[in-house]
């Protein structure tokens, strides 16, 4: 089973050094690293062609015109340039636990999709880790977040235990989020009308789900830590939001704008 890490990142270079030197501690490497840039200057696409050449796998870097915030389309870009049976979507500011990439690939399941957990750095912890990439931080580290600080405990054997409860109190995000590629084409893939911030994940999980493909909680697994920044601009949430309740009343499986505007390589 090929397993693809499809990275996207917008004008933060320093963040994705140091998500890359976390992928490169892993103690199962995906096959093969997708970025998946959001137009970024001419300056930050040489530094992010820099570190996909050190980085420990293949790695190609892909990129859309930056025309606002359309990360629902650049998702689609890099899962177009993977033939992996298997892609784990992150953010370029989440940094990965050593077994990230192995309990993705532990808890995989034909059928299913799966959701990990991440726990927010704040701004000083955040400039702690971009100075020190190779150091993951523990539970007990000052600046990270009352309770999901909880979510840094790692251990498989509760993993496994608790991969259908934790569906009831985690939320869906696409920064840490595992599908099968060949559900991802039968949906169509992320919803490209979606544009601005949210809910782009829980409208693709939601045709997921009404495809069959039902939802797994990677909790005590599969975690990251998300590398504070500004909050993104909620402009465009109410008309997302209405995307998101029609799927869900009208029991959407495919989107019309979505994988199928690019050519799967």
């Amino acid at each position: 089973m090929r397993i693809a890490l499809a990275i996207t990142s917008y004008e933060r270079p320093d963040a994705l050094a140091a998500v890359i030197a976390s992928i490169a501690r892993q103690s199962r490497l995906p096959d093969e690293i997708v970025i998946a840039d959001d137009g970024s200057t001419p300056p930050t696409q040489a530094m992010i062609a820099s570190i996909a050449a050190g980085a420990p796998v293949p790695t190609r870097v892909v990129s859309q015109p930056h025309e606002g915030f359309r990360v629902a389309r650049l998702r689609n870009l890099a899962t177009s340039w993977t033939c992996a049976d298997y892609i784990l979507f992150v953010d370029g500011d989440m940094l990965l636990h050593p077994a990230f990439i192995a309990d993705h690939l532990r808890q995989a399941r034909r059928g299913w999709f799966t959701q990990g957990v991440r726990a927010r750095a704040d701004g000083q912890l955040t400039s702690a880790l971009l100075a020190a990439p190779a150091r993951f931080p523990s539970p007990f580290d000052p600046g990270l977040g009352t309770l999901r600080r909880a979510y840094l405990l790692h251990s498989p054997a509760l993993a496994r235990a608790c991969r259908r409860l934790a569906n009831t109190f985690v939320a869906i995000k696409a920064c840490n989020l595992g599908a099968w590629r060949e559900d991802l084409v039968r949906v169509n893939g992320f919803n490209e009308d979606i544009v601005g911030w949210g809910p782009e994940d829980k409208e693709l999980c939601a045709r997921l789900e009404h495809a069959g493909v039902r939802r797994q909680t990677l909790l005590f697994g599969g975690i990251a830590v998300h590398l504070h920044h500004p909050a993104a601009s909620r402009a465009h949430l109410a008309a997302n939001l209405a995307i998101l309740q029609a799927t869900r009343r009208e029991r959407r499986i495919r989107c019309d704008r979505g994988l199928d505007s690019h050519p799967l390589t």
